[in-house]
């Protein structure tokens, strides 16, 4: 399917833009980031900053929860299109994909979202992740296999992809 092929080159380093990389997001406490809401948020309702983001001074958790938790964050932005947390939790994978010559994150998936049916995106917005299925590599390094993502369709290999996110800057982002 052309959204695998589209989401894979992103999963493994879209660009980002100069935007993207200086849109930073500033930390807060652990509870608050504990605490991302299954529903949607209008675009009305989300803030400035990043939704996946902490703000405040302390840093996230280094725990497999905090990892699932941030990549819940990124397939709960890809179905509702909220490209700027979309490329916030995966801006490594994005600048590796921009160093190979595709466009700033937020371009390349707004192809993406393009090829994700309006199913898959709902489905993508209350997804779960089965912590029974993660594959941990190092403290610093969780493999998210698309089998270990729980909705309401099956997502395959080719429709969404498999990710690894590190343990960077503080937080845990999508590197490949």
């Amino acid at each position: 399917m052309a959204v695998v092929a589209c989401v894979a080159l992103v999963a493994c380093g879209p660009e980002e833009t100069r935007e993207d990389a200086d849109a930073k997001p500033s930390r807060s406490s652990s509870s608050a980031r504990a605490q991302e809401p299954s529903a949607t948020p209008s675009a009305s309702a989300r803030p400035g900053k990043p939704t996946a983001a902490p703000t405040g001074d302390t840093p996230a958790p280094r725990t497999e929860e905090r990892a699932i938790q941030r990549y819940g964050q990124y397939l709960h932005a890809l179905g509702r299109e909220d490209l700027h947390t979309v490329c916030e939790v995966a801006g490594p994978a994005a600048r590796k994909a921009q160093d190979q010559g595709l466009g700033p994150c937020t371009s390349t998936y707004a192809v993406v979202v393009q090829m994700i049916s309006p199913e898959q995106k709902k489905a993508l917005q209350t997804a779960t992740v089965d912590p029974r299925r993660i594959v941990v590599r190092t403290p610093d390094k969780i493999e998210m296999p698309v089998e270990a993502v729980t909705a309401s369709v099956t997502f395959s290999e080719s429709d969404l992809g498999s990710y690894t996110l590190e343990y960077l800057e503080d937080d845990w982002y999508i590197t490949d």
